[in-house]
């Protein structure tokens, strides 16, 4: 029996070219995201019991840290979830706070530090959870990782809870691409009743494969382009996921392609230069319409300019005029932004994956020579003074 095709590969071609992995994880995200919600669901009253006297309380504060893709979760989520919750959010890197602890942590301030980690085992995930256990008077954990048998996840601090992700979530690729979107559901989730954030994993699930469907061809024309710019663009929650973008991009292509990443309106204010003639730009549109018109006011004026190879917007509710660079986003045209986030990443992987193959580089190891390694290693850390 022949084995079904893999984001249009079959699966010995995708074997051959170092490319499985990756494939499966990127392909396997709107059933991963089912089974990240049916996990968390479980734990629904054991997660509010311990998250809520914090969450609830406006003068606690709330934490959300990882390292590289992981921080970028929290990028992603903090400015809603400030919004929404009692209790500020921050996001902030775990490579920050080990660095300079004192800047970031408030001893006085009840905390949950919410850590992320795919593997668990980054040296700054466990120092941050000992940077606040010894800083912060009254610190609690809430650890959201895709390994049993990681240091994070058996982190030795007794207020502390582990919502430890579906087996299949722990990639093995080089690059995290379902580990990160089924985080970022399972904090959204955990930290945000289904009454307030509506349930709509199914319309979520659905949206990112109809992108993973129905966008190769727009995907595989942008990557056989081989551009050596892109920018990727995005306002309020979707500047986090333009970030995480750019981070795809460069390490899938092992540094080949330069990237920057803004929001359209920051845009203007000096990275604007970056772009040349053989520029790809990449707006994420919201679905706010206040947000949008400046999104498509950007996009406009960079078609306008004429000094970018190619602008594509990926948008929920696409413009007629536009339809030639557009991805479409079906069937959350009605979404809240943070909606959004799951089949918009969907795309950007799909492109970081393509445009890996398109200049011969395997991108389950993209860089063989080991400078950059899946799980970080050569970070010297250092005690704190007294």
């Amino acid at each position: 029996m022949t084995s079904p095709d893999i984001l249009g590969f079959p699966e010995p071609t995708l074997e051959a070219n170092g490319a499985l992995w990756t494939a499966r994880e990127i392909a396997q995200q709107p059933d991963m995201l089912q089974a990240t919600n049916a996990l968390v669901a479980t734990m629904a009253d054991q997660l509010r019991a311990f998250v809520g006297p914090l969450i609830d309380d406006p003068s606690a504060r709330v934490v959300l840290t990882g390292a590289g893709t992981s921080a970028y979760i929290g990028q992603c989520l903090a400015p809603l979830l400030d919004r929404q919750l009692a209790a500020r959010v921050d996001a902030v890197p775990t490579t920050d706070i080990v660095c300079a602890p004192r800047l970031y942590l408030d001893p006085t301030q009840r905390l949950l530090l919410v850590s992320f980690g795919r593997s668990g085992n980054s040296p700054e995930s466990l120092a941050a959870v000992e940077l606040a256990e010894s800083l912060v008077d009254e610190v609690h954990h809430l650890v959201v990782t895709c390994n049993p048998t990681g240091a994070l996840a058996r982190v030795p601090v007794a207020r502390s809870m582990t919502l430890l992700l579906p087996e299949q979530t722990h990639d093995t690729s080089f690059a995290m691409t379902s580990s990160f979107s089924c985080m970022m559901y399972a904090t959204l989730a955990a930290l945000v009743p289904a009454s307030v954030r509506g349930g709509r994993v199914d319309a979520i699930a659905a949206a990112t494969a109809q992108v993973i469907d129905t966008a190769l061809p727009l995907l595989h024309t942008l990557a056989e382009a081989r551009h050596d710019r892109v920018v990727y663009l995005g306002s309020g929650l979707l500047q986090g996921l333009a970030r995480e973008a750019t981070l795809k991009l460069g390490e899938l292509t092992n540094g080949a392609v330069v990237t920057c990443y803004d929001s359209p309106l920051g845009f203007r204010h000096g990275p604007k230069t970056f772009v040349t003639d053989s520029t790809l730009v990449v707006v994420f549109v919201s679905n706010d319409p206040h947000t949008r018109r400046y999104d498509h006011d950007l996009i406009d004026e960079l078609r306008r300019d004429g000094c970018a190879a190619r602008v594509i917007e990926i948008s929920a509710q696409p413009r007629d005029a536009a339809a030639a660079d557009t991805l479409a986003v079906r069937g959350l045209q009605d979404a809240h932004d943070v909606e959004l986030l799951w089949p918009y990443v969907a795309a950007a992987q799909i492109y970081a994956f393509l445009h890996s193959l398109a200049r011969g580089v395997t991108p389950d190891n993209p860089n063989p020579a080991g400078i950059v390694n899946r799980v970080v290693q050569g970070v010297q850390l250092y005690a704190l003074d007294a």
